[in-house]
């Protein structure tokens, strides 16, 4: 018989609503608890890769993302004089997805339309301004106690809270991995670089032993989108001097000689980890995203890797609810933790040592490798299916 208290689900992120979404699907009712009093509007993460648009796909969510976002049918590895060291056609991958390219999204507009799509759905319901104090497994059920003092029971909780989750903190899980001595500033400017850059892909790597950047196209609501860079910061300087409208122009003027009087919408600094959970299970208590992992941002492998975790997570605990035996759990853990060592970890911190390889012989080896790979279809479809993280969705689907 099954168990009838709801899943609390604590975060209404992108992660946490498509658990919701999962779970809803297989007629497992939830409670979504989001500590903000509204959806949040933050940027953040904008890439969502193939594999995920059709997940997405399955609970009526990719099209509507589409018809609000960039497709992106390229993606491009750069010198800094910017010469192409490579050119990637996501189009190779055809014949494995329904959705062959990058969609430049960002993640606020997937819970909009998530919230959309499930808020009359019966069995789903969300608090607002419920922030999450403390869970605790009882055995039979969770409770989940707020910040007020309310206690919510539930028959599973899933944190899906952030980096800084209660949920973990609560489970006394422990958050393994480092941190990277330099901060990430991330700039945005409606300027169009394909103006000035011929052939710019709207998903564009510079590797440069000096200082690396990405330049990535979003629409960020301007008529022709917005254009976000991101570089890496000395840890000597100070978050003020980093943030400051001269600094930014100084990196602009980097980017294209001549040029450093692009008009600056949003200036964020952030720290980037590589950290993951001990283990993404402990009895009734579930971790997803970034709760239970965390990496640096080139490849948009987090915010994808998060939606992963929350449709094999919402499958499975469907399953437990329903009354399957709770170690079907463990699998979930098994699966999606491994992947995340195994192949995001990895696959992160090597895309940023490949662009910030000071070696000559290590940057010659790096241009090769994606020029080869870029010039031969076979090549790139094995590549692409790595980068687009479709081998690790495969790889946990052999985890037993």
């Amino acid at each position: 018989m099954a168990d009838p208290k709801p899943v609390l689900v604590v975060g209404a992120g992108p992660v946490g609503l498509v658990a919701a979404a999962e779970l809803i699907r297989h007629g497992v009712p939830v409670t979504v608890l989001e500590e903000g009093t509204e959806l949040s509007g933050e940027m953040r993460g904008s890439t969502f890769h193939a594999p995920t648009l059709d997940m997405l796909a399955e609970y009526g969510a990719a099209e509507r993302m589409v018809e609000q976002g960039f497709v992106a049918p390229l993606m491009q590895y750069r010198r800094r004089d910017h010469g192409v060291i490579a050119t990637f056609d996501f189009g190779v991958l055809a014949d494995v997805t329904r959705h062959p390219f990058r969609l430049q999204c960002e993640q606020f507009k997937l819970t909009r339309i998530l919230h959309d799509i499930l808020k009359d759905k019966p069995g789903f319901s969300i608090r607002f301004g419920a922030k999450v104090a403390a869970v605790a497994d009882e055995g039979s059920h969770v409770v989940a106690t707020l910040a007020d003092g309310t206690r919510i029971e539930g028959s599973h909780v899933i944190g899906c809270d952030g980096a800084h989750s209660a949920v973990r903190k609560s489970a006394g899980l422990s958050f393994e991995g480092f941190t990277w001595p330099e901060r990430f500033l991330v700039l945005s400017t409606p300027f169009d670089f394909r103006s000035i850059i011929p052939d710019l892909a709207d998903v564009s790597y510079y590797a440069d032993p000096e200082e690396w950047f990405f330049l990535l196209r979003v629409p960020g609501g301007e008529p022709g989108g917005l254009w976000r860079a991101m570089f890496p910061t000395s840890a000597e300087l100070s978050d003020e001097e980093i943030l400051s409208p001269e600094f930014a122009r100084a990196r602009f003027a980097r980017i294209k000689a001549g040029r450093d009087d692009y008009p600056t919408r949003h200036r964020t600094l952030y720290r980037v980890h590589q950290r993951v959970a001990e283990t993404f299970r402990k009895g009734r208590i579930l971790l997803a995203g970034d709760a239970a992992h965390i990496n640096n941002p080139l490849g948009g492998m987090g915010l994808n890797g998060g939606v992963h975790d929350a449709v094999n997570l919402g499958a499975k605990l469907a399953r437990v609810w329903h009354g399957d035996a709770e170690d079907v759990l463990d699998l979930y853990d098994r699966q999606r933790r491994g992947v995340t060592v195994e192949h995001v970890q990895r696959q992160t911190i090597t895309n940023k040592q490949n662009l910030e390889a000071k070696e000559p012989e290590a940057q010659a080896a790096f241009r090769d490798r994606m020029a080869e790979a870029a010039s031969d279809p076979a090549k790139a479809h094995a590549y692409l299916l790595q980068v687009s993280m479709i081998n690790s969705l495969r790889r946990a689907a052999e985890i037993d």
